[in-house]
């Protein structure tokens, strides 16, 4: 094996090497999750050279430099605060999701016109409509970070794939019996997988268009898909209780995760693909060992539902948001609880880390999303103006953009 060259990854923390073996290129990351400014180059750059047999003495140099380079984008204080840009007339009928692309240059939106819209961020111009689904579009994609394809389900049964740059529908996946609400691509681009009403979930090919596997175990309605950061694992929640880890791409059922006691509404992969979250309507959140499929911890403390959970990206913290109209903060590391965020009037069905896990931003039925500081739990901002629930909201890879999408029918844009 031959070392090509280094790349830099600011979120999370990582170095990538590029590297030929064999007359092909392949790429590894190094991920560096506990960097901090405090940390010691010349002590973490022995520690890469000891367990990482690409890099030598003779590239100490430069990985230092990287090293440095990351500890100085974390030094770059984060007091950025967001005004309103611009609303956007969005569809016709109600909005049902909307996504970034990995840089926030363009954006999605779905609809309950049957329509999937591509926009520019800056500019709010619609750039693309894209048509040909019977019924509402639920959920929706862009295979970030390539950014290229978009991947839409609908309520008609089917999937599609899209080219995000001229709008052409590259295939139609079918082959699913009821409605198809939530899909992802896996992080190579090479894979869709599909829930749906009917109990299970897919693999779609996006090269050929072909199903390459169907997950058969659960007995109520797929909620939600997630990918690990390799690939090389899903996992499914259910309207059943449980938790799915599945092998990818043959299917095959690894783990089925039973501890719940009320539907799941959100699962999630840590960015090292140690840990899995589970959000459920139980008013829990557990946190589970992937390789096992233990329950490492039950985060409690809500009073009413869970509807989401996430890890920032670091994977060591993890986020609720509940119908209590309350969102916490726990430590994925030591399950301690940290913070509990109240302000808001209704209740909360979205919440998301910003890049740098420095702040954490929440949509509500209260008609707006408020802007937190993960350390000391203040509310440093309110972002108001929708009319109605706010049901999504997303930071760009930056962070320091964010898209709020409501029940008006709008999305409002904010830097």
């Amino acid at each position: 094996m031959k070392l090509k060259r280094f790349c830099l990854r600011y979120y999370p923390p990582g170095i990538i090497i590029e590297y030929e073996k064999t007359g092909q290129l392949s790429t590894k990351s190094i991920d560096l999750l506990d960097l901090s400014t405090e940390t010691n180059p010349d002590e973490l750059v022995s520690e890469i050279v000891q367990s990482e047999p690409l890099i030598t003495e003779h590239w100490a140099d430069q990985v230092k430099d990287l090293i440095v380079r990351l500890q100085q984008k974390q030094c770059q204080q984060n007091h950025h605060k967001f005004c309103f840009v611009k609303v956007l007339n969005a569809h016709l009928l109600p909005l049902t999701n909307v996504a970034f692309n990995k840089s926030g240059s363009k954006f999605i939106t779905g609809s309950y016109d049957r329509t999937c819209r591509v926009w520019d961020t800056a500019s709010g111009t619609c750039l693309l409509t894209l048509e040909s689904h019977q019924s509402v579009v639920y959920a929706i994609a862009f295979n970030n970070p390539f950014g290229d394809k978009i991947a839409t389900s609908s309520f008609d049964k089917t999937c599609r794939l899209w080219c995000a740059e001229t709008g052409k529908c590259f295939y139609t996946f079918r082959g699913h019996t009821a409605e198809i609400v939530c899909l992802a691509f896996n992080p190579q681009s090479t894979l869709v997988a599909t829930g749906s009403m009917d109990t299970t979930a897919k693999l779609w090919d996006v090269e050929s268009g072909e199903e390459l596997a169907t997950l058969t175990g659960h007995t109520a309605e797929v909620l939600c898909v997630c990918f690990n950061t390799v690939g090389n694992q899903l996992i499914t929640g259910s309207f059943d209780h449980t938790v799915a880890i599945w092998e990818v791409p043959s299917g095959r059922l690894v783990h089925t995760l039973h501890s719940h006691l009320g539907e799941i509404s959100n699962v999630q992969f840590n960015w090292d693909c140690s840990l899995i979250v589970s959000a459920s309507l139980d008013h829990t959140c557990k946190l589970w060992e992937a390789s096992s499929g233990k329950c490492v911890a039950t985060l409690e403390g809500h009073k009413e539902e869970v509807l989401d959970a996430c890890f920032d990206l670091t994977g060591q913290l993890v986020a609720t948001a509940s119908a209590d109209c309350t969102a916490q903060v726990f430590s994925a590391t030591t399950h301690e609880h940290l913070l509990t965020l109240k302000g808001h009037e209704g209740e909360i069905s979205k919440l998301c880390f910003n890049p740098q896990s420095t702040r954490l931003l929440t949509a509500s039925s209260d008609r707006t999303a408020r802007l937190w500081d993960v350390k000391t739990g203040e509310c440093l901002q309110v972002l108001s103006g929708h009319t109605d629930e706010i049901f999504s909201c997303a930071f760009n890879y930056e962070g320091d953009t964010i898209i709020t999408g409501s029940k008006d029918n709008t999305c409002r844009i904010w830097y």
